[in-house]
């Protein structure tokens, strides 16, 4: 008689539990949820690339803003006069590189020299902030790996989305947990991130280049926050992949060359096989 009133007992409670674990999870899920904003980039699309006066423009802004605390050490200066990125002439890209300290290996241990085109942008790790170089590839956004297969080949895998989306996330509210300050910020899981709002409106002033594509010499826009996110993810976007115009193009030639290739073996099956089929 016990036992089988202690049984329907265990399973019940059993359940409540099991039943409260999963009501949790859900709503941790829900205080988590992440609001990545979709962002039309000139280099998204099989034929896409890179506006290379939003990626100068980008790169003000990483340089003015964000080196003071983060590195992008995966980067050679010379790629900055990349013809499908930046494309700073050779001088210009000889005194950026001059501009930083980078470590010489030719003197004593610790010695620094100005840097060179060849080059790596020097590593930045007194503020314990994440180098930036693969920021854009590791971080996936709107049409990462848990969308559709075709989202990531017509839109990218949306890193540049949010990286945007987390640089104007910022809702103004701050929060202080265990002596520390956060952030509340919309992109960022958990919704409250420890770096404060690196942007603010006008706090770059663009050069008279930034204009659209081919307009050499136009007025630059505005530095919105917007505006600020949108370029400086697009260049670090390009950090992450300044090869991806030239494989772009590799791909197309070699799709052109396969669909000749197929339409060649195609007819040639058919000539070698003709005078068997007419004998059947």
């Amino acid at each position: 008689m016990i036992k089988t009133r202690i049984i329907p007992a265990l399973v019940a409670a059993t359940a409540m539990t099991a039943m409260g674990g999963m009501l949790s999870g859900m709503a941790t899920a829900a205080e988590t949820e992440q609001h990545i904003e979709d962002v039309s980039f000139s280099y998204e699309g099989p034929f896409g690339k890179f506006d290379r006066f939003q990626l100068q423009r980008g790169f003000q802004v990483f340089h003015e803003v964000c080196s003071a605390c983060h590195g992008l050490r995966y980067l050679s200066f010379r790629e900055l006069g990349s013809e499908t990125g930046p494309a700073f002439p050779e001088e210009q890209v000889k005194a950026i590189a001059a501009l930083y300290e980078v470590a010489d290996e030719e003197g004593e241990p610790g010695d620094t020299r100005p840097g060179k085109p060849f080059d790596n942008f020097p590593a930045n790790t007194g503020a314990g902030a994440p180098d930036l170089s693969l920021m854009a590839k590791a971080r996936a956004g709107f049409h990462g790996p848990y969308g559709l297969g075709i989202n990531q080949l017509i839109n990218g895998i949306g890193g540049a989305e949010y990286i945007y989306s987390l640089l104007t996330g910022y809702t103004g509210e701050e929060v202080e947990e265990a002596g520390a300050i956060l952030y509340e910020n919309t992109a960022f899981a958990g919704g409250k991130i420890s770096m404060a709002p690196p942007l603010d409106e006008g706090l770059v002033e663009y050069a008279m280049h930034g204009g659209e594509e081919g307009q050499s010499g136009a007025k630059a826009p505005e530095a919105s926050v917007e505006q600020m996110s949108e370029d400086v993810s697009a260049f670090l976007m390009w950090a992450a992949e300044p090869k991806m115009t030239e494989r772009k193009q590799s791909g197309f030639r070699n799709i052109v060359w396969l669909a000749g290739l197929t339409v060649l073996l195609y007819f040639t099956n058919k000539a070698l096989w003709a005078k068997v089929k007419r004998k059947e």
